[in-house]
């Protein structure tokens, strides 16, 4: 039987080049009717997250959600997913200083509305201000990282930065640590406060 997961290694192998006759047969076969198009691995682990915590079952509801490896490979997604490849309805998240690659990526698709939803920053940004940094150190904590955070700290690099600014750009520090925690921020999120772009994306769905 045929999963998400195995639509998103066919979708990535196409994108790199390869044939797309294994990705239309899968989301024809999953009754895909959404794409939504992430930058990266640790957007998709949240997206991810929150759909479990509302439980829902987005590729049950024909909704494929696709890290796509990087902002500047939109275009290529958009194409290959959107109007003038498998036709679907495309969405997603973009960072509000890429905003301009994903507009122009949709309108050279042909996609209609409602379009990417925008986060100031990045995602990461959007969950630390949502959740307060007294709050995301208690996860780092209890995560184990404590050491790790306080070494950070002490660099001279990162030592006068807000402390905002320093959570954001300790969770890129370390390969997969944006991974674990996009998860992690999601789960310790209150309902009332998901972010606006995310919340706005599962609206859309």
């Amino acid at each position: 039987m045929v999963d998400i997961g195995a639509f998103r290694d066919a979708v990535g192998r196409w994108a790199a080049g390869g044939p797309g006759g294994p990705a239309s047969d899968m989301a024809e076969q999953l009754g895909l009717r959404t794409a939504v198009l992430l930058e990266g691995l640790s957007d998709l682990a949240a997206v991810e997250a929150l759909a479990t915590l509302r439980g829902r079952d987005l590729a049950a509801e024909g909704v494929g959600v696709v890290s796509m490896g990087g902002a500047m490979s939109v275009g290529r997604y958009a194409g290959l997913l959107g109007p003038p490849g498998l036709g679907l309805r495309l969405t997603g998240l973009c960072d509000e200083r890429e905003q301009r690659y994903y507009d122009r990526a949709l309108n050279r698709s042909r996609a209609p509305g409602p379009g990417f939803f925008v986060c100031a920053a990045d995602l990461e940004d959007e969950f630390i201000r949502a959740l307060g940094p007294a709050r995301v150190e208690e996860i780092i904590l209890a995560e184990g990282d404590l050491r790790a955070w306080q070494t950070f700290l002490r660099q001279p690099s990162h030592r006068n930065r807000p402390r905002q600014q320093q959570l954001r750009r300790f969770l890129g520090t370390k390969k997969g640590r944006k991974i674990r925690y996009g998860r992690l921020l999601v789960e310790a999120l209150d309902p009332g406060r998901v972010p606006a772009p995310l919340d706005d994306l599962f609206t859309s769905l």
